[in-house]
């Protein structure tokens, strides 16, 4: 087998046997004569063999491309052959177009909080409707539990989870109903506690900064080596774990002053990857930065990513159902429907408009002639908007299942890819709350400082006294998903209404371009009602607490089509008049056209 290594700062390395090898001589690399910074050596390795590498007469370190970290964060690697993994289930893919994605935590998602406890419940959302399953990080972080954003190691996998194998195991179940897997990974930075990077060669540069300290080196000396460990890492999922796409964490903080930016980069070669596998393959970004360019083709100066998470739609339905207005949900809170309106219809709220949470004007407009819907995901709630909260709760804990019913319409109906939250399609009562388990106590208590101050600063209801503690392993408990809920009410009712719903969209043919004329929207912001069309499908949603709404379903200009309700929540009726559906306070109706 062939071991490598880059160590460009390094004089001598050695890589030393661990676990049942560990009485064995170390083997000494030797310089790689065609690749600066590298070092490399033969050896006979099997799978399961464990080792690590020692720079300089240094302690022993883990490989950064160790695809398995068996004694965790800091710990000796160990060999991985992915071929001896039998996989059960040919596979085409599954394309982006079309797609409803489910965002799911592997250690909440059961009590037992495994890949292949997971994936015993994944019979659930292949009836439910949904098409790709989006996991959380799966790389090694210190300690059992934790959200997953602060991983020491790109190319490995959680051993708690179930490790290589086990994520292996589910993304073939998962193949196996018919569902796709979409993986997030961080590439913006890595955890505090045992990463090891540093000690390697310039993985990090002070040139630029980030909210975790000094940013992933993207464009200083030894990054071009850099950029290859990160995309090395991207295809390594999609190739060895048949993965289909990846979500990218906080792209906004991939600090990159280069002609040809990382993303840019990473795009093209996963591009060239799915056309060797012929299977398809995207890239999903999470942004802050509201850019067109993000999602722009490459030949016209974009970075070629296939779709991007859109918080403004989010904001703007958020403050249309509860009426929150601290934060960054001020802009929206002015005139929330209105704001849901221009989401609906144009994509980004913040276009060029002024920011007043950022104190500056904000983003730019897309244009709908050159972007297709699809490429932007909406979603009612997702793991950072529910447990950025300071007590983690769910639209469930507040809203009625009216309001709930109508959230779920207005994103499964939208023009654009719509994602789920874990539990969300029955009303899950179970909090979603920041938890950690970071062995440091420094570290530990840093974190629960942390957290008191971003609570503080956006001004959320109580006090720390009342903040739950992300080291208190109860607070991980907490938010296990209730598996008694779906069965009973008033969450049967809702389920039942997602899947209604899902079955719809189903129905609808999947987007093949961008065409501004499908999605068309009428509202009135002081009676609280909106109606969305898009293609032959109209969604009325009265969002008024206690008021009947008579909502205009015809289009100005048009002749009146002639419509039948495809599905209903709540107090609806034709008696609004021509072209008129009444629908009652906090209900929704969804028609279709008669061919």
């Amino acid at each position: 087998m062939l071991f490598e290594l880059w160590a460009p700062g390094a004089g001598r390395v050695v890589l030393q046997w661990a676990g049942g090898r560990a009485g064995e001589p170390p083997l000494a690399l030797e310089r790689d004569g065609e690749r600066d910074g590298w070092w490399r050596a033969e050896a006979p390795a099997h799978d399961g063999d464990r080792y690590a590498y020692r720079l300089d007469g240094g302690p022993p370190l883990p490989d950064p491309r160790a695809a398995r970290l068996p004694e965790g964060p800091g710990g000796p690697g160990a060999v991985v052959d992915h071929g001896r993994f039998t996989w059960r289930h040919s596979w085409p893919g599954r394309p982006l177009p079309g797609a409803v994605l489910y965002e799911l935590h592997i250690g909440t998602y059961t009590a037992e909080g495994t890949f292949d406890a997971a994936a015993e419940r994944l019979h659930h959302l292949a009836h439910l409707g949904i098409t790709h399953v989006s996991l959380m990080p799966v790389c090694p972080f210190p300690g059992t539990h934790g959200w997953g954003y602060d991983g020491i190691a790109p190319w490995a996998v959680h051993e708690p989870y179930g490790g290589p194998d086990g994520l292996k195991r589910f993304v073939d179940a998962a193949h196996g109903h018919g569902l796709g897997v979409v993986l997030d990974v961080v590439h913006n930075h890595l955890g505090p506690s045992g990463n090891h990077l540093p000690s390697f060669g310039p993985y990090f540069t002070d040139t630029h900064h980030t909210p975790w300290g000094a940013a992933v080196n993207l464009d200083a000396p030894g990054s071009d080596e850099v950029r290859r460990y990160f995309i090395g890492s991207a295809l390594a999922w999609l190739r060895d774990y048949r993965i289909d796409g990846l979500r990218l964490d906080a792209v906004h903080a991939l600090h990159d002053s280069r002609a040809r930016h990382f993303l840019a980069e990473l795009s093209a070669a996963v591009d060239a990857l799915a056309g060797r596998l012929r299977r398809p393959l995207f890239l999903i970004a999470e942004s802050d930065r509201n850019d067109p360019a993000t999602t722009a083709p490459r030949a016209s100066g974009g970075h070629g990513l296939h779709a991007q998470w859109n918080d403004d739609f989010h904001h703007a339905l958020h403050t249309a159902l509860t009426g929150e207005s601290h934060g960054y949900y001020a802009d929206f809170a002015r005139a929330p429907v209105a704001a849901l309106a221009k989401t609906l219809t144009g994509g980004f709220f913040h276009d060029g408009t002024y920011s007043s949470f950022r104190g500056r004007t904000h983003g730019a407009p897309l244009d709908p002639r050159r972007t297709p819907p699809y490429r932007l995901l909406a979603y009612a709630q997702t793991h950072d908007q529910i447990g950025n909260r300071a007590l983690g709760d769910r639209l469930a804990a507040a809203l009625s299942p009216g309001l709930l019913a109508c959230a779920a319409a207005l994103v499964l109906c939208s023009p654009f890819t719509p994602m789920l939250f874990m539990g969300e399609e029955w009303g899950a009562r179970t909090p979603w709350q920041y938890f950690t388990d970071h062995p440091d106590p420094e570290l530990a208590e840093a974190v629960r400082a942390g957290r008191r101050r971003e609570f503080a600063a956006h001004d959320w209801s109580g006090t720390d006294a009342d903040w739950p503690d992300p080291q208190d392993p109860a607070t991980r408990d907490r938010c296990v998903l209730d598996w008694s809920e779906p069965d009973r009410a008033p969450h049967a009712a809702l389920l039942a209404w997602y899947r209604t719903v899902l079955g719809l969209r189903r129905g609808l043919p999947a987007p093949a371009g961008p065409d501004p004329a499908a999605t068309h929207v009428t509202y009135d912001e002081d009676a609280r009602w909106l109606l969305l069309r898009n293609g032959a499908v109209r969604v009325a949603v009265n969002l008024a607490r206690d008021t009947v709404a008579d909502i205009p379903v015809g289009t100005a200009g048009e002749p009146d089509p002639e419509l039948r309700v495809l599905a209903a929540w709540g107090v609806v009726d034709g008696a609004g008049g021509a072209g008129m559906v009444r629908v009652g306070a906090e209900s929704v109706v969804i028609l279709g056209e008669i061919p």
